[in-house]
């Protein structure tokens, strides 16, 4: 109804401004023929969504024939279609037109149009407006992003609230995401297991420590995803990272420098420029680490006779730094065909220190011995990457019909050493009496290419069908050398059964096909993805060959919503997926560097498969508070986990406990998590999460590898205060309650920084923590602003576990980064010109104004 008043409005206005041609001119007259003229294009958000109903008007300044002066005539006026597009035919070539765009809730925009000697054809591309603050009543009411909102199967973070993370990286951010759990170590788990993690919608290679948070601008939460979406990353779902992109014709950009308590520096920045048809964009990052921890192991050994109590007390430090970089480029051929290029850079160089001191006493033997060790670790490692992006997007005249391809390439080489010292005393205090030294050096190179095609067509009425195919190919080599000093020679000897250099092959192929509809307030979405997966590894010395195949698996997945009234939506969600072990877990490697901890890779293991249903309800109340409630159960069979057993070591020439993984016969979980999000006052939102599950391994056919079910809370509070003279105060909070030990981490050999640690039945003790962060912005337009964050206020985020199987049992402590202060400095600058690409005069063409 409103689009067919506005219609009428503008016929009126039409028939009484062209009821008698101008003096002097009929229409089409001016160029040879009578020829016209045609102006097309398309209206979306700052986000790029499409805006129906805007009002798109051309007018003509012509000479009043009673005033003498220049006057606005109207030549055409329309709003947009559903999918933002407008179209004007038949339009005067002679002289400029000026085209002015208003939506409600939107600031208005203008712009100048010529055909000039540019033929009869004008494409606009897409036009985006800008939000503004709207004043009804006395009322300013300013359409801003909330902390948190819905969009379908994801939960979107919005990272420009979070001030905590402010001068941090992705790991930082990741500590305020609902549903998400971060452990001192950065290891990242959703629902108690481990998430893909996606970069724009793709896989990625890059680790959350590796991305800037200021290059950030959401994170998006998809705990059940549909076929659409890659099948691995077992029983956990998807994060995927929505990297910042430029919304607004001209420049803008910020500059950010910080440090913390420690010292460590933080730097970069981002620039974007937009006119016309490009878009380019930069950003970089150069992010020091002064990281410093403590932690303590106790552990009885029973399968040592006589049985010996073993306490290491330990204290490291990691110094280095990181720097990363990215570079974008668009080119909008047409308002419907869009290309990409983006190039990332990423280069590490880290130096880590610890000193591990070990007391062993024997027990329960009338001959007691103890002795005491210091073992100091000095190592280094540097990594370089380069990634590759190439990427089309296609829309079409059927509203919604869209197709894209892209090809991504992400290559990677790394190399390091280490030195081991260990020296033995006579007791604790005493003299040396004799000293180890062992030396590890090791080199590698990875190469990951995503190939992927998407096509969206649209149906009768809503209805939509959606298919694409995808190819994942990985390279992947490693070269490990371990060597022993020969004390008599004085020189270091390879120990050639503790050496290892391996290369893998890991490919992937899918496709799938999704089909979507909407009938009254009743949604469905059914789909069927198809993966075809191969592992080859070899042993390159000895020539060993492991491989793996499955020629096809299929991953069903079913969404169904309905819309009730009251602003209230119920959602049910199946989907299938899979987990297939990485390199570290697959290369048969056995790793000495921590004797307590000694590591080894299963070439035998196989993929797990993860049946997920989840039931979500959704409402929104008077002023515009909102409750998320869900409730999930998942199921997963041959479940890889880590497992622990004594074994017979050539090396060491002794029984041994060997740390390694296992496919276990299966593991369930099911919970409820609420997220509720409150806008208490104009000055006061809060974020509320609390996810309580219980989670249970079955291994009935492995000797003391079950872990006993058991319920656990997880939660996070967060606060935004908007105070006067532009300050923000964001308090938050993470409390975890007794849980049971992981029951999967994709990681690397040892555990950080190499302390004694165990993979078996246990649980980890419940801990908080408090953090709190405060924003002053000043300058013209608040260009410049300052944040002062205080991390683990109370230093309450230690890593306290519990571990234990037939063979020992370890009480084991860890606190890293406590009380962590950052200061962080931040300037916007930007100016929105619609002429920044032309040949004119640039004096005088300074920077005016921040870009809002």
């Amino acid at each position: 109804m409103r689009q067919l008043l506005f219609l009428i409005c503008i016929s009126i206005l039409s028939v009484s401004a062209f009821a008698q041609p101008p003096a002097g001119r009929a229409p089409g007259a001016g160029m040879p023929g009578g020829m016209t003229g045609t102006v097309y294009g398309k209206i979306t958000d700052s986000d790029g969504k499409p805006l129906a109903d805007v009002s798109v008007v051309l007018l003509q300044s012509k000479k009043d024939s009673a005033s003498g002066k220049l006057k606005d005539i109207l030549v055409a006026g329309l709003a947009t279609k559903a999918n933002g597009d407008f179209n004007f035919a038949d339009l005067p070539m002679a002289g400029a037109l000026k085209l002015k765009i208003s939506a409600l809730g939107f600031a208005e925009q203008e712009q100048s149009i010529s055909f000039g000697m540019g033929g009869i054809m004008k494409d606009l591309g897409n036009i985006k407006l800008d939000r503004q603050a709207q004043e009804l009543s006395g009322v300013t009411v300013t359409a801003a992003k909330p902390l948190i909102r819905m969009d379908g199967e994801k939960k979107i973070f919005s990272v420009e609230k979070d001030l905590v993370s402010a001068g941090g990286t992705a790991l930082d951010i990741m500590k305020n995401v609902p549903s998400v759990q971060v452990d001192i170590d950065g290891n990242v788990t959703m629902r108690n297991a481990q998430p893909t993690i996606f970069l724009d919608g793709r896989p990625t290679t890059l680790t959350l420590d590796q991305i800037p948070a200021n290059s950030i601008e959401s994170v998006e939460v998809i705990s059940n995803p549909s076929a659409k979406y890659d099948a691995s990353g077992g029983n956990a779902g998807i994060l995927n990272i929505v990297l910042k992109k430029n919304k607004k014709t001209g420049y803008n950009g910020n500059l950010q420098t910080g440090i913390n308590k420690y010292g460590a520096i933080t730097a970069g920045g981002d620039l974007s420029l937009r006119q016309q048809k490009f878009n380019f964009s930069a950003n970089a990052m150069y992010n020091q680490n002064k990281g410093r921890s403590t932690g303590s192991t106790d552990r009885f050994n029973f399968a040592e006779t006589p049985v010996t109590n073993i306490f290491q007390d330990n204290s490291g430090r990691n110094d280095g730094a990181f720097m990363f970089g990215r570079l974008g480029f668009d080119y909008f051929a047409t308002n419907r065909t869009t290309i990409s290029l983006g190039a990332v850079k990423v280069r590490g160089e880290f130096n880590p220190t610890e000193m591990i001191s070990t007391s062993t006493d024997s027990l329960f033997s009338s001959g007691t011995t103890n002795s005491y060790s210091e073992r100091s670790t000095a190592s280094g490692r540097i990594f370089n990457g380069t990634g590759l992006q190439l990427g089309m997007k296609q829309l079409f005249p059927r509203d919604g019909e869209e197709w894209t391809a892209d090809i991504n390439y992400f290559g990677g080489k790394n190399n390091g050493n280490s030195l081991f010292h260990t020296d033995n005393f006579t007791a604790k205090g005493g003299a040396v009496a004799d000293f180890q030294e062992q030396k590890m050096l090791s080199e590698g190179n990875m190469n990951f290419i995503t190939l992927q095609t998407d096509y969206v067509r649209p149906l009768k009425g809503k209805a939509k069908i959606e298919t694409g195919l995808r190819a994942q190919l990985r390279k992947t080599e490693n070269n490990i050398d371990n060597y022993f000093l020969d004390v008599a020679a004085n020189e270091f000897v390879l120990a050639s059964d503790a050496t290892s250099h391996y290369k893998n092959t890991d490919n992937v192929y899918a496709a799938y096909i999704s089909i979507s509809n909407t009938i009254k307030n009743f949604g469905y979405q059914i789909g069927l993805r198809g993966e075809s997966s191969s592992y080859e590894g070899e042993l390159v010395k000895s020539g060993a060959t492991f491989s793996n195949k499955y020629p096809i698996s299929l991953f069903p997945s079913l969404s169904l919503s309905q819309k009730l009234s009251d602003d209230q939506q119920l959602q049910l969600s199946y989907s299938r997926r899979i987990n297939r072990p990485n390199f570290f877990q697959l290369i048969p490697f056995t790793d000495y560097s921590d004797p307590l901890n000694i590591t080894r890779g299963n070439s035998a293991l196989v993929p797990e498969f993860t049946q997920s249903l989840e039931m979500s309800w959704t409402k929104t109340f008077t002023g515009n508070h909102s409750l998320l409630a869900s409730t999930y159960y998942k199921y997963t069979n041959n479940l890889i986990t880590r497992y622990q057993d004594l074994q017979y070591d050539e090396v060491l020439a002794k029984d041994v406990l060997i740390n390694s993984y296992i496919n276990a016969n299966n593991s369930r979980s099911y919970g409820m998590e609420l997220t509720a999000v409150n806008p208490l006052s104009k000055w006061w939102d809060m974020t509320t999460n609390l996810n309580l599950y219980n989670s249970k391994i079955n291994t009935d056919e492995v000797q003391g590898a079950d872990q006993e079910a058991m319920w656990s809370l997880f939660g996070k509070w967060n606060n935004t205060f908007k105070l006067p003279k532009s300050t923000s105060i964001q308090l938050s909070a993470t409390y975890q309650s007794k849980t049971n030990l992981p029951i999967n981490q994709n990681s690397g050999f040892g555990p950080p920084m190499m302390q004694s640690q165990s993979a078996s039945q246990g649980y980890i003790s419940a801990n908080y923590g408090i953090d709190i962060a405060i924003k002053k912005s000043f300058l013209k337009n608040n260009a410049a602003s300052a944040t002062l964050s205080f991390n683990d206020i109370f230093g309450t985020r230690k890593m306290e576990q519990y571990s234990y199987n037939e063979f020992f049992s370890q009480q084991y402590s860890r606190l890293r980064d406590p009380q962590m202060i950052r200061l962080t400095f931040g300037y916007r600058f930007g100016k929105i010109d619609a002429t920044l690409f032309k040949k004119k005069n640039m004096k005088g063409d300074a920077m005016q104004g921040v870009e809002m």
